[in-house]
C-alpha cells in the first residue's frame, strides 16, 4: 500500500513530528480533568482555653495541646498523596465555624498549611465548651457540605461547664456517625490550664472559682481575659482549675450516635489509620500527564535509531 510505503520512506521525520506534538502537549496541555472518589477530610480544632494545657511531648519537649493539635494535622496534610482534599474549621462554646472550603493538598500545601499555623484560643467567641452541643454543630456543618468529608475533631474532652442531666444532649439522631472521629489530645494526669490576657500573654493559671461559678448554674458566659489585662488567676496551688484528657467520656460520647475515637499520636500507625479510611468524595480533579507525555517522546525520538541499530545488525550477522 502506498502509505505504507510512503511512511517507510518518512519514518523518521514522522517520529520526531510525533515527538514534538507530545512536547507541546507537555507545555501547554500537561494534565487532564477527571472524576473521581478521593478522601476529604475536615480538620476541626478545639481553641477552648484548655487545649492551652502544656501536657503534651512533642520532640522531647512539652507542648499544649492545641500545638500537638497543629502539629498532627500539618503531618496528616504533608502526607497525603496528591488529590485529597481539606477543610479547616474551629470548635469553641458549642458551635463550630469553618475557616477553609475544600482545598487540594498539592495545589494548596501552603494555604492549608498557613491556615492551621495560626489556630489559637483567642479565635473563641465564648469561654463555654460543651462537646454534646458541638456534636449537632458539626452534622449541621455535615449536611451543608458540598462533599462529604471525614470529621476528625481533635479535643481534649475537658468541658465548661460540667455535663449534668439538664444540658446533656440526645444524639441518637445524629446520622453521620460513620464519618465522624475525636481526635483525643492530651495526658491522663490533671495539670492546670494558664491563662492568658488579650494580649496573649501568660499572667497565670485558670482559678477553679471562675469555672465551677460559671458552670454552676449552666449559663453562657464570657471569657474576661479577651477583655481584662490582667483576668483573675489562681492564687495558690489548690485554687488551680486542673484538667485532662477526658478519654472515657470521648468514648462514651462517639458511641452514642456510632461514631468513633482515636488517640492522637505522632506516630506512623496513627496516620496509617486515618489514611485507610475510605474515600468519602467525587471531585473533578486534574490528573498529570506531563511525565507520560514527556516519556512517549523520548520513546518516539530513540524509535528513530532504530533503522540504523537493525541495519548495523543485520551487516553484522552478514560479515560473520
Amino acid at each position: 500500500m502506498r502509505w505504507m510505503t510512503w511512511l517507510k520512506q518518512h519514518s523518521e521525520p514522522v517520529l520526531y513530528a510525533l515527538a514534538l506534538c507530545l512536547l507541546l502537549l507537555a507545555l501547554y496541555k500537561p494534565e487532564i480533568q477527571l472524576r473521581q472518589q478521593v478522601q476529604h477530610y475536615l480538620l476541626i480544632a478545639d481553641v477552648s482555653q484548655s487545649m492551652n494545657a502544656e501536657d503534651a511531648v512533642l520532640g522531647q519537649q512539652t507542648v499544649s495541646r492545641l500545638a500537638y493539635s497543629q502539629h498532627l494535622m500539618k503531618q496528616l496534610v504533608h502526607r497525603s498523596p496528591c488529590g485529597t482534599y481539606f477543610s479547616l474549621g474551629i470548635f469553641a462554646s458549642d458551635n463550630i465555624a469553618m475557616l477553609q472550603t475544600p482545598l487540594e493538598v498539592c495545589k494548596n500545601l501552603d494555604v492549608i498549611s498557613d491556615g492551621i499555623d495560626h489556630l489559637e484560643w483567642r479565635m473563641a467567641w465564648k469561654g463555654n465548651s460543651r462537646l454534646s452541643f458541638a456534636v449537632h454543630a458539626a452534622n449541621h456543618v455535615y449536611d451543608a457540605l458540598d462533599q462529604p468529608a471525614q470529621m476528625l475533631f481533635f479535643t481534649d474532652g475537658d468541658e465548661a461547664p460540667r455535663v449534668n442531666v439538664t444540658i446533656k444532649q440526645d444524639l441518637s439522631g445524629v446520622q453521620m456517625g460513620p464519618f465522624f472521629t475525636f481526635i483525643g489530645v492530651g495526658g491522663a494526669e490533671k495539670v492546670a490550664i494558664p491563662r492568658y490576657n488579650a494580649s496573649n500573654k501568660r499572667v497565670g493559671d485558670w482559678p477553679v472559682s471562675d469555672n465551677n461559678n460559671a458552670g454552676a448554674v449552666g449559663v453562657t458566659y464570657a471569657d474576661p481575659s479577651q477583655d481584662e489585662p490582667d483576668p483573675p488567676v489562681a492564687y495558690a496551688e489548690y485554687d488551680r482549675m486542673l484538667s485532662q484528657l477526658e478519654e472515657d467520656y470521648l468514648k462514651s460520647l462517639a458511641e452514642e450516635f456510632k461514631g468513633h475515637y482515636l488517640k492522637g499520636a505522632d506516630q506512623a500507625a496513627f496516620y496509617q489509620t486515618l489514611a485507610n479510611q475510605p474515600p468519602t468524595a467525587s471531585f473533578v480533579t486534574d490528573y498529570p500527564l506531563r511525565t507520560i507525555y514527556l516519556l512517549l517522546a523520548l520513546c518516539l525520538v530513540l524509535a528513530t535509531y532504530w533503522p540504523d541499530v537493525r541495519f548495523r545488525r543485520q551487516s553484522l550477522q552478514a560479515s560473520v
